[in-house]
């Protein structure tokens, strides 16, 4: 197999990544980013995004197709929906192999491998993963339409994303294990002024019901112990994101949480290898903090390769 060496090569090509991409290849250097998924990571999932500097509301995919022109305008090459089949940090030349048939190398290496939805754990969600449960509205929003759907959690997400599934549907309940919501106060308020969302506190799912799809939930009470049922068209799971890491474990430093350790310049315990966005530890995971992950991560990336 040819072998094909790159200056620096960004695994996942979410808001981290290709701000990482656009800065390397802006720089003139050879830049390759490596994406076992759609190009736009967490970001093409977000039906609304508000409170991104510099841009009026838009969408997520939106904002993603413009950073890909823009890391694609650089000279960035991009290299998505394929798998990494080998990999080896170790060496001074960093090496990727993808689909078994081509092998990249790098000087640098930038991991911005994002995350993926967490599950509750709850019986039957793998059985109707995909038949009934979703964890995207944007996706599957307009599946929906005129039926009633539950939303299972209490942050951001789960607000903002009940509120544009009202859209489509004729009803939504919120379902939050807690008996105070984990988000900001205009996302609160929107969605408590909104008529089609009603609210189910301190409860949590503990089994979805139904044959072929998803017909209802099993509800438990946190405070009495009670347990519900309550008939339901579809289920919407936004209740964080589990880290995508299990590759780099034992090889890279990693938080207990599975958060991949950094300094601020973003650099991992590996010399050369330097991490960006929500696969890191840290507090905010928003579009901004995984955009200025990636910067702070190209630019230190372009100082190690000056030295």
């Amino acid at each position: 197999m040819e072998t094909i060496h790159y200056d620096a090569i960004i695994l996942g090509a979410g808001a981290a990544g290709l701000t990482a991409g656009i800065y390397l290849s802006r720089a003139k250097l050879k830049t390759l980013i490596i994406n076992e998924g759609s190009v736009g990571g967490q970001m093409i999932l977000t039906h609304a995004v508000a409170n991104y500097p510099g841009v009026l509301e838009t969408s997520g995919r939106d904002i993603s197709l413009i950073m890909k022109q823009q890391a694609k305008s650089f000279g960035c090459d991009i290299e998505s929906n394929v798998e990494i089949t080998k990999f080896d940090l170790s060496s001074k030349k960093k090496m990727f192999e993808i689909d078994d048939d081509e092998i990249f190398t790098s000087d640098v290496v930038i991991i911005a491998t994002g995350g993926k939805p967490r599950k509750i754990g709850a019986i039957n969600e793998e059985k109707f993963k995909g038949m009934g449960i979703s964890y995207c509205a944007t996706c599957d929003g307009d599946f929906y339409t005129d039926k009633n759907v539950i939303v299972i959690g209490g942050g951001n997400s789960a607000l903002e994303e009940a509120v544009s599934l009202t859209k489509w549907v004729k009803s939504i309940t919120i379902i939050h294990q807690f008996n105070e919501f984990q988000a900001s106060e205009i996302a609160i308020e929107q969605a408590k002024n909104n008529n089609k969302i009603s609210f189910i506190m301190e409860s949590e799912v503990k089994e979805f019901l139904g044959s072929e799809s998803v017909e209802g939930v099993r509800i438990e009470n946190q405070q009495t112990g009670e347990i519900s049922n309550l008939k339901t068209d579809g289920v919407f799971i936004y209740v964080g994101y589990t880290p995508n890491t299990d590759r780099f474990k034992g090889i890279i430093n990693i938080s207990s949480r599975d958060e991949i350790l950094s300094d601020e310049n973003m650099q991992t315990n590996i010399d050369s290898v330097f991490v960006a966005g929500d696969v890191r530890k840290k507090k905010y995971r928003q579009i901004t903090t995984a955009v200025s992950d990636g910067a702070i991560a190209a630019l230190s990336a372009i100082e190690y390769l000056q030295k």
